[in-house]
């Protein structure tokens, strides 16, 4: 990404072993370099060797609140139909609990918070009621320096609330093993919701990121598993929103 204009250069960070495997692997599976279509169709091909069951939509009222999801491969739900990512997910459960809400999921595997901002004018076009934001992991990875990765969302949930629209930023963490880095990233995001008065998931792939039996072979895309759980994460926090916006 081409250094934010607003933001001074800073020196690149040591990227650990660990890290530059991990960076291998976002290449092959959100798009960048040459080997990345051979290595998405081969992870999703395996994966559609599996039998899924059918997922039915739910009754959804045509006044019911539009919900925008502007993501990254988790929201779109990277090697699985869209009806197993975890905002259909969502809109499943908290349909079934009196809360539907109509779905806009613009998750774009590979985006970045630059990414995230370039499109949200575009994204507010379909006049949505809420944004839920749900960035920065593919900075954390790709190492982009973090006051652009904090002026990026700070822009977009600031962009979205002056819109008169709800907004629910979504925490991202990277590997501990990435020392301060991965600290200062997992404070970016409580500090800008206490900032902007916007509600926060702290780590909404809490308990799935890290856990073999709930993502897809890559170990990085959650399983239909895996994002049923990343909707119940998500599910208390988009439940208020909601509650507010009726209010």
């Amino acid at each position: 990404m081409a250094q934010d204009p607003g933001m001074p250069a800073r020196p690149p960070r040591p990227v650990t072993s660990a890290f530059a495997a991990a960076l291998a692997l976002v290449a092959a599976a959100c798009g960048d370099g040459p080997a990345a279509p051979r290595e998405a169709a081969r992870l999703g091909d395996r994966y559609a060797d599996v039998a899924l069951p059918e997922v039915a939509a739910p009754d959804i009222p045509a006044d019911a609140p539009l919900v925008l999801f502007l993501g990254d491969s988790i929201a779109a739900g990277l090697h699985l139909p869209a009806a197993y990512a975890f905002p259909a997910a969502l809109q499943r459960r908290l349909a079934a609990e009196g809360r539907p809400f109509r779905l806009a999921n613009l998750g774009v595997s590979g985006d970045t918070t630059a990414g995230g901002l370039a499109r949200l004018d575009w994204a507010l076009r379909s006049d949505p009621d809420l944004v839920v934001v749900e960035l920065g992991a593919n900075d954390g990875l790709r190492g982009i320096d973090l006051a652009a990765t904090e002026a990026n969302l700070r822009a977009v949930l600031t962009r979205v609330r002056a819109a008169g629209k709800g907004a629910l930023l979504l925490g991202m963490r990277v590997p501990p093993n990435l020392g301060t880095y991965a600290e200062d990233l997992a404070a970016l995001y409580p500090r800008l919701a206490a900032e902007l008065g916007v509600p926060l998931v702290d780590f909404f792939m809490e308990g799935v990121g890290g856990v073999p039996e709930l993502n897809l072979e890559d170990q990085m895309h959650p399983n239909p598993a895996g994002h049923e759980r990343l909707a119940a994460n998500v599910a208390p926090a988009l439940s208020q929103a909601l509650d507010a916006l009726r209010r």
